[in-house]
């Protein structure tokens, strides 16, 4: 897949709005709590993230527009292989759009929010140093 011309929205796919509006309203438990204790409202090093954001032809569960990073929490259903696959090749298309995509899966969010948090806030550091960089 070819990435669409970039705009002021980071690859905003309006077409996909109506089924993040459902997305938002139906968050797993592991999203929920993310985005509850850790990315709503600012509360990571004041950074804004925009959840169930539809990028190119996804929708991206966590997205931080001026960092063009994208962070994913994967379900059970993404360790199977068609799953995985698609994963893969999802996150190959959105690195290509010039995103950093983070990783997480249910069980490291519920298990330990700490442990993701503070990944999360390296990674933030690192970008913001690159773009302090360029």
């Amino acid at each position: 897949m070819k990435p669409q011309q970039p705009d002021q929205f980071n690859y905003y796919n309006s077409n996909l709005q109506p089924f993040a509006y459902r997305l938002r309203r139906e968050m797993t438990k592991a999203e929920a709590c993310l985005w509850k204790y850790a990315l709503k409202g600012r509360k990571l090093n004041g950074v804004q993230f925009r959840r169930q954001r539809p990028v190119l032809n996804y929708i991206a569960d966590f997205m931080c527009q001026e960092l063009e990073l994208i962070i994913e929490v994967d379900g059970w259903t993404h360790t199977l292989q068609e799953v995985a696959d698609k994963d893969e090749e999802r996150q190959k298309n959105l690195e290509a759009a010039g995103f950093t995509v983070l990783r997480f899966s249910d069980e490291e969010v519920l298990q330990d929010i700490n442990k993701v948090i503070w990944a999360i806030e390296d990674k933030v550091a690192e970008l913001r140093n690159k773009d302090q960089d360029l």
